[in-house]
């Protein structure tokens, strides 16, 4: 039984609008009558539930708007794309399943239109990159909409949207005087849904081409540019710090040394040594259908890896998603990673496992943060107390770019 939905699985995901409540997100009730409604169903039940209060949202904006209440519409109109956002993850995989879709689509469509009525209207972007852009949204900071302002990129992980990192983040920093640079990258929101395009190590190539793009926009200080990732983003901001010197600052939330490195842990578990783990697309047969025996026998573990990994990384099989995998690794770029970097770790989330160490070996001047379940915010990207996490880091980004108030 999780927090508030009967299934543990369904609880993760579920959940996460909780941490959106203090930033326009869905309230509370909401959220808890989503849950009763899902009740003690499958993974239609859950996007269905979602859908409903989704759409409830949606026409109660259209109503709004229609009688002149701007400000009514562009909150309904943002909650409905937080719930749209959460419907269909539990549907993740190949081949696509259209209700993912057709959710996303109507995510987005209703992000634009909540967005698009804000006092000085956001419009959706494209940054260039290769022969598929990447779709953006700069969030201006609140009150300095024209103003030369810091900015802050933000990087989601293996399976938030835009929608995700505004709420989790944008907000939060818009409010504190940042303008936010949000986008899909590889294997990320529409970017993978829409144009098939998967994930890649080289995340210094893409925020090469973001901070390209964003120093093309007037309103960007060009010598007080974060960059701040959460959940795998806290692998993939680092990655990218450590080719991009144009970075003044640097968030890992948490911070990741690799994907791999838990996979090796697990396999030595099974039996294998540690030689034959060095690389894990040369492991034995026999340790590989034991770990995928187990992997299989648990629904997280299913998900995240058969139904998320294998698309996210373009494979069909656990040997060719660890070799995926084992390209996601700080090993030999750490060292060039110059900026101030500011590392969470969460108490209760696994991914904060190689955080200490892997800040440890950081040569820039550096911060580590902690987040203790006795705060609410022990859990993975301390999405039960996120309005902490961002105190914190936004006082840290502060003091390194010479902010008061």
């Amino acid at each position: 039984m999780g927090v508030l939905f009967r299934s543990d699985f369904h609880d993760d995901f579920g959940t996460w609008p909780l941490a959106y409540i203090p930033y326009g997100g869905g309230d509370f009730g909401e959220i808890l009558a989503v849950a009763q409604a899902v009740g003690g169903g499958d993974d239609g039940a859950f996007h269905d539930a979602w859908k409903v209060a989704a759409d409830r949202a949606a026409a109660e904006a259209e109503t709004a708007l229609a009688k002149g209440h701007r400000a009514s519409a562009r909150a309904l109109f943002l909650k409905a794309s937080s719930f749209y956002a959460t419907s269909y993850h539990p549907l993740y995989g190949e081949p696509v399943d259209p209700r993912l879709l057709a959710a996303f689509r109507r995510q987005t469509v209703t992000l634009d239109k909540g967005l698009g009525l804000s006092r000085i209207p956001i419009e959706p972007r494209r940054i260039p990159f290769g022969p598929v852009p990447m779709p953006a949204y700069l969030i201006p900071a609140l009150g300095h909409e024209r103003d030369v302002r810091p900015l802050l990129i933000l990087i989601n992980g293996y399976d938030a949207t835009v929608t995700d990192i505004y709420f989790a983040s944008a907000v939060a920093a818009s409010r504190r005087g940042y303008h936010c640079l949000l986008f899909d990258g590889p294997g990320q929101g529409a970017m993978l849904y829409e144009e098939g395009v998967r994930q890649r190590p080289d995340w210094e190539t893409v925020i090469a081409a973001v901070v390209d793009f964003a120093l093309t926009l007037p309103v960007v200080d060009p010598a007080r540019i974060a960059l701040c990732g959460w959940s795998l983003g806290g692998h993939l901001a680092p990655r990218a710090a450590s080719g991009e010197q144009r970075i003044a600052a640097l968030i890992a939330d948490p911070g990741q040394w690799s994907i791999a490195g838990g996979f090796r842990d697990y396999a030595v578990k099974m039996g294998a040594t540690r030689e034959a783990v060095a690389y894990l697309g040369d492991l034995d047969q026999d340790i590989l259908d034991r770990l995928e025996h187990v992997i299989l026998g648990d629904r997280k573990m299913r998900w995240s890896i058969i139904q998320r990994g294998y698309w996210v990384h373009g494979v069909d099989n656990l040997r060719d998603y660890l070799s995926a995998a084992e390209l996601f690794t700080m090993e030999g770029r750490v060292e060039q990673i110059q900026c101030p970097t500011l590392m969470t770790h969460a108490e209760k989330d696994p991914l904060s496992a190689s955080s200490e160490s892997f800040f440890d070996k950081l040569r820039c001047p550096k911060t580590f943060l902690r987040f203790t379940a006795t705060e609410g915010a022990g859990d993975h990207c301390e999405m039960r107390n996120r309005t902490l996490l961002n105190q914190r880091a936004l006082d840290w980004l502060d003091d390194r770019f010479g902010i008061s108030g």
